[in-house]
C-alpha cells in the first residue's frame, strides 16, 4: 500500500490549465487555485461551471486541469 494518496500534491509547483480554449502554464500552484476560486465566485452559468471544473482538479493536485469531460 502505498504511503501517499495517488491525488497527492505534485512535487513540482507548475500546473497546466485549459478553460474556455484558453491554455495557461502556472509556476505556482496556490495562484492558479486563486485565480480560479475568484473566477468562479465572480461568475456564472457555463463561466461558472467551467472554473468550477478546474478548481476541483485543482484542489485534487492534478497537474493538467482542464474544463473538458
Amino acid at each position: 500500500m502505498l504511503k501517499t494518496p495517488e491525488l497527492a500534491m505534485p512535487i513540482t509547483n507548475e500546473v497546466t490549465t485549459v478553460c474556455n480554449g484558453k491554455r495557461e502554464v502556472w509556476t505556482n500552484y496556490e495562484e492558479a487555485k486563486t485565480y480560479f476560486l475568484g473566477l468562479m465566485m465572480s461568475t456564472d452559468g457555463e463561466e461558472h461551471e467551467r472554473a468550477e471544473c478546474v478548481y476541483i482538479q485543482l484542489m485534487h493536485g492534478l497537474d493538467e486541469c482542464s474544463d473538458e469531460d
